[in-house]
């Protein structure tokens, strides 16, 4: 019964884990910092099924959580943007939802959960399954894995004193959430720059790699230095200007090649 959930969960990381990629190969920001997944283990399953009076038989239509997605976002803001994304895409549709952003849980729990169906091939047809989704901020999960770190622990009866701290805590993550958040466009832009600084210096040295193939050696030796002396001065817009300088160079030698 798990295989095609397990499936699902490897099929919807690596979809996400792309769209990250093509946020920053195309130098702009990704509202998705993280993604992870995981299907419930089978003592897990028993367990909430027993708790909640699940059937056996009906374990996959009420149980909404055998498979899920953790997806973690840098800013708070982000989530929103991410619920976006999710609900307009073509291979899931969302069922509900279940801000606990604006409705924490007693214990100080915040996150953002979407139901989702979610379709996968199998050898006996396509098979629609129900995933839960959680959309958090980086501090919001690791308060979140504390204390499901200590929930496992007491089994549900965490003692008082240390809800209480647990409690202080949680409002202390939200104080973090917002400071970041008042300096969310800096930061953006700092991690923007470093990417696409990362993308050109990539792309410029393929071009360097494929020039030693057709170009003069000493001509080539003159165009490394002057590429190693613009990226120790960390300067963007120099090496965007070089960036493009090697292009033409580099299309003038294909364009002799035909």
């Amino acid at each position: 019964m798990l295989d095609p959930y397990e499936l699902a969960v490897k099929e919807l990381v690596l979809k996400l884990e792309h769209l990250i990629e093509e946020y920053r190969l195309k130098g702009m920001y990704s509202p998705i910092e993280q993604v992870k997944g995981r299907v419930k283990s089978i003592a897990s399953i028993l367990e909430k099924a027993q708790r909640k009076k699940i059937p056996f038989d009906n374990l996959e239509t009420e149980m909404e959580d055998i498979a899920g997605i953790r997806i973690i976002c840098q800013f708070e803001e982000d989530i929103e943007r991410v619920a976006q994304i999710l609900r307009s895409r073509s291979d899931m549709t969302v069922k509900s939802v279940k801000d606990y952003l604006t409705n924490a849980k007693p214990s100080g729990y915040r996150s953002y959960h979407l139901i989702i169906y979610y379709t996968v091939e199998t050898v006996n047809g396509p098979k629609r399954l129900q995933m839960e989704v959680q959309i958090r901020t980086l501090a919001m999960n690791f308060w979140a894995t504390i204390e499901h770190s200590l929930q496992y622990k007491y089994k549900e009866n965490i003692p008082e004193y240390v809800r209480k701290r647990l409690s202080s805590a949680a409002e202390a993550i939200g104080m973090l959430d917002k400071e970041m958040s008042s300096v969310r466009s800096e930061i953006i832009d700092a991690q923007n720059s470093s990417h696409m600084q990362a993308h050109l210096v990539v792309e410029i040295l393929n071009n360097i790699q494929n020039l030693y193939k057709v170009a003069n050696k000493r001509d080539i030796i003159k165009i490394q230095d002057e590429f190693y002396r613009i990226y120790a001065q960390e300067d963007l817009d120099q090496l965007t200007q070089f960036h493009k300088e090697l292009d033409a160079i580099a299309e003038g030698y294909r364009a002799q090649g035909l």
